[in-house]
């Protein structure tokens, strides 16, 4: 390979594009005047070669290569050289299909340089290894010889031929790759011992910590898992519990409705002595109204005044009755109100017996009534044959009357305090009756509540464990498949960590 022609525009002396032509492929040489641009020629193809040491093209920097550096109008210095590449033999490695290479450096004032090679941009780097490859090296100190350095050439040491050799010898470039790599791999060392120092004091220790975390994490979910399948167990019971307390709220409604049934068959009854106590009083007034005389008079208003107080008295019980058909409509109260119940009962009971009492004595009223009845019929008669008779039928002046009849007033007038004390009694009676059913009420109220908020429980229950899917013996079955995958996982992770020690470095 050598030169064929080159072209320089804009370098050193040649303001305008310069084409040469006609080198020869072993010797050449430039002649001409002094002036005339000779050693610009060799300073274009060092500096086309790469020269680094610019003093040797006697320059400062890439910027006094232009010309006039750029003073006159000219911003670039362009430099391309043609090889000629018919000897295969020794073409630059790589560039054996071309016939001809074409090499071109450019430098710009203010901006950087850049190469071409068959007009593709090329590193610097690249450039240096194609010329290294054809053994040029213009950064040789002996690759370019000035007139005055022959003789220190005549009298280089070995080592110094020695370098001359190896540039000739096309070695070199070798070499040069050789330090290159070496100091390529001192920082890949360095590089490595860092990252060494960085896995021994940060991601170890982070990693150590991380796997403690892990651990505690897992530990976490087992307990997890556990509290998980505690709260189904204690759903489960609460729900057993709710369908032996729905048993029981069955049976005890079923034990309600008897006692209302047994209540009801007693209700019934006293209706029945009622309505026999109201036929015996409607008889005693029917006979009372055949009786004549002012006694039978007072016995009837007497008798009046006791009918509106046992009107009272039926009114009050009616409004007891209608107070008990509403406390039987509420039948979960009978449930706590039991007891209750049967004092009640007891009571009404004892009131049965008074009313007894106080029909006894109104029979023995009606008997004594008609002995005074007989008597007074005795009277009668003794008047209408103009005699005067007390009240036993013998005769009696009209003042032994009069003072008899005092005596019938006054005993009548006991009779009603006795009557009127009777009623009070039976009023009192009536409000506590009142005041219990009140209470009842209040309890069946707070009962019926309580039992709508246990059915609304039981089917919550009854929907939350649908959902969960609970079956009997899941969670035995759940509890030996996490036992034996938490064995595969053991052996995945000791095979984890025997692979991560094997490999570490990767």
């Amino acid at each position: 390979m050598f030169i064929k022609s080159m072209v320089v525009d804009g370098f050193k002396s040649y303001a305008q594009r310069t084409e040469i032509k006609g080198f020869d492929p072993l010797f050449n040489a430039i002649t001409g005047l002094n002036g005339s641009g000779k050693s610009n020629i060799l300073d274009a193809v060092c500096f086309l070669l790469g020269i680094t040491n610019l003093t040797q093209v006697r320059a400062g920097n890439l910027q006094d290569l232009v010309y006039k550096c750029g003073q006159a109008g000219v911003s670039k210095a362009t430099v391309s050289i043609t090889f000629d590449n018919h000897d295969k033999k020794q073409s630059p490695l790589g560039y054996e299909q071309y016939e001809e290479i074409t090499v071109t450096r450019q430098v710009v004032i203010g901006g950087r340089n850049k190469y071409l090679i068959n007009g593709s941009n090329a590193n610097n780097t690249r450039v240096q290894d194609l010329f290294h490859s054809v053994q040029l090296n213009v950064n040789n100190p002996h690759f370019l010889i000035m007139q005055g350095r022959i003789t220190k050439v005549l009298n280089m040491k070995p080592p110094e031929i020695l370098s001359l050799i190896e540039e000739a010898a096309g070695t070199r470039l070798y070499e040069s790759k050789k330090e290159v790599v070496r100091k390529t791999i001192e920082k890949k060392d360095a590089k490595l011992r860092e990252i060494e120092s960085v896995l021994n004091e940060d991601i170890t220790p982070t990693l150590t910590k991380l796997k403690d975390e892990r651990s505690s994490y897992l530990e976490y979910q087992k307990i997890i898992r556990e509290l998980e399948h505690l709260n189904k167990l204690y759903i489960a019971y609460e729900f057993v519990c709710a369908e032996e307390k729905k048993k029981k709220s069955g049976e005890q409604l079923n034990d309600m409705e008897k006692q209302k049934e047994s209540l009801e068959d007693n209700i019934i009854e006293f209706e029945k002595t009622i309505k026999d106590l109201g036929e015996a009083i409607v008889e005693l007034e029917h006979k009372r109204d055949e009786a004549s005389g002012s006694a039978m008079e007072v016995c009837e208003s007497n008798l009046k005044i006791k009918q509106k107080e046992f009107a009272l008295c039926q009114s009050a019980l009616d409004s007891k009755k209608e107070s008990l058909k509403t406390e039987i409509k509420k039948k979960k109260q009978l449930s706590k109100n039991l007891e209750e119940d049967k004092k009640t009962l007891a009571r009404c009971s004892s009131d049965l017996a008074n009313v007894d009492k106080v029909l006894n004595v109104f029979k023995a009223d009606q008997e004594i009534d008609q002995v005074e009845h007989s008597k007074a019929q005795n009277h009668l008669h003794a008047v209408t044959v103009g005699l005067l008779s007390n009240d036993d039928g013998s005769d009696a002046s009209l003042t032994d009357q009069l003072i008899a009849a005092k005596d019938d007033i006054s005993t009548a007038k006991t009779e009603t305090l006795s009557a009127q004390n009777k009623l009070k009694h039976f009023k009192q009676e009536l409000k506590e009756q009142q005041s219990h059913v009140k209470g009842g009420e209040d309890d069946y109220k707070k009962n019926q509540k309580t039992c709508e908020s246990i059915h609304q429980n039981l089917i919550k229950l009854e929907t939350e464990i649908k959902e969960l899917d609970y079956a009997e013996g899941k969670d035995e079955k759940l509890a030996s498949d996490r036992k034996v995958l938490m064995k595969e996982v053991e052996t995945l992770r000791g095979k984890h960590d025997i692979m991560s020690s094997r490999y570490y470095l990767f």
